[in-house]
């Protein structure tokens, strides 16, 4: 049977891969929801036919026993094309159900071509530092979609629910409880506009004015990884780049960061980048739409003035 096997736990995201799977083919497209049949009934309202699993001894934390299933489902529906979210469990998918398909596997896909018949796939390379254009030979697929790579399909209705039995291999998970992660949580991949504050933001104190401009903007707050990780003035939510978050808003206001490969994959297809930095050789002006050169202990109370 022809056709693309759709899988992530989150709805949104699977509507982004729906989008992703109409770049590659005008096929049929299946969508799976595992013991979750609020998302089966959300994605078969926007024209999905949707396969759906109910089985209590399959727990999608447990991905290796996760990917066994996806490989049954494959199997039944002769399908030899998966798409999955390149977020954290996703990409740990990715390479558990390529291996149980024997097919070639790519993640972080932010892009898809068709040229002659081929489905090429975009990527960064390189640890960011370049963009790739990659295909896969064998006839089997894995695709991981970047997150906000693709918007959601908006679906007009007329889906189905279709429910499928599966077997499910012994584990050692049990599921306890689900709660909220404890601490800040911010989405900073749906925000709109960016402040993001990097080392060059030299006193804790100046985070203060920071939150000023960033309300002024209504924009997130974000930072560079050591800003996080080292400082411990923000939590690891907020971090951008490889390591973290890759975004795409409106507006990005980078504060003090010097313009590391690893930072500027994750900020720079925004839309308008603006920096701010007392280092006129930064690389991260270089890619800047707009660019002062000043002291952000000055120039972030005037900035704050500015937009008040």
């Amino acid at each position: 049977m022809a056709g693309i096997l759709i899988y992530s736990e989150k709805t949104n995201l699977t509507l982004e891969l729906v989008s992703a799977a109409k770049q590659m083919t005008s096929g049929q497209l299946y969508a799976l929801a595992v013991n979750n049949d609020q998302q089966a009934e959300e994605l078969s309202s926007k024209g999905l036919d949707v396969y759906s699993i109910n089985n209590p001894g399959l727990l999608t934390a447990d991905v290796a026993n996760t990917a066994f299933a996806l490989k049954q489902v494959t199997d039944r529906l002769e399908l030899n094309t998966v798409l999955l979210s390149s977020d954290r469990r996703g990409k740990e998918l990715a390479g558990r159900v390529a291996e149980a398909m024997n097919a070639g596997c790519l993640t972080d896909v932010k892009g898809i071509t068709v040229e002659n018949g081929q489905v090429n796939f975009i990527r960064n390379a390189l640890g960011g530092a370049t963009v790739a254009t990659q295909t896969i030979k064998s006839p089997e697929r894995v695709i991981a979609v970047s997150p906000r790579a693709f918007a959601p399909e908006e679906g007009t209705g007329g889906g189905s629910i279709q429910t499928m039995e599966i077997s499910v291999l012994a584990t050692t998970f049990k599921l306890l409880e689900t709660r909220r992660k404890a601490g800040d949580t911010v989405d900073l991949q749906a925000a709109e506009r960016l402040v993001i504050v990097g080392q060059g933001v030299e006193n804790q104190g100046d985070l203060t004015t920071v939150d000023k401009v960033a309300k002024a903007l209504s924009a997130e707050t974000g930072c560079s990884k050591p800003v996080a990780s080292d400082k411990k003035w923000f939590s690891e939510d907020r971090i951008i780049g490889l390591s973290g978050k890759i975004c795409k808003p409106a507006l990005a206001l980078i504060l003090g960061v010097s313009g590391q490969v690893q930072f500027t994959v994750g900020v720079r297809e925004a839309q308008v980048i603006v920096s701010i930095n007392n280092d006129e050789n930064a690389f991260m002006n270089k890619i800047a739409d707009y660019v002062l050169i000043a002291d952000l202990h000055d120039a972030l109370p005037e900035l704050a003035k500015a937009l008040a």
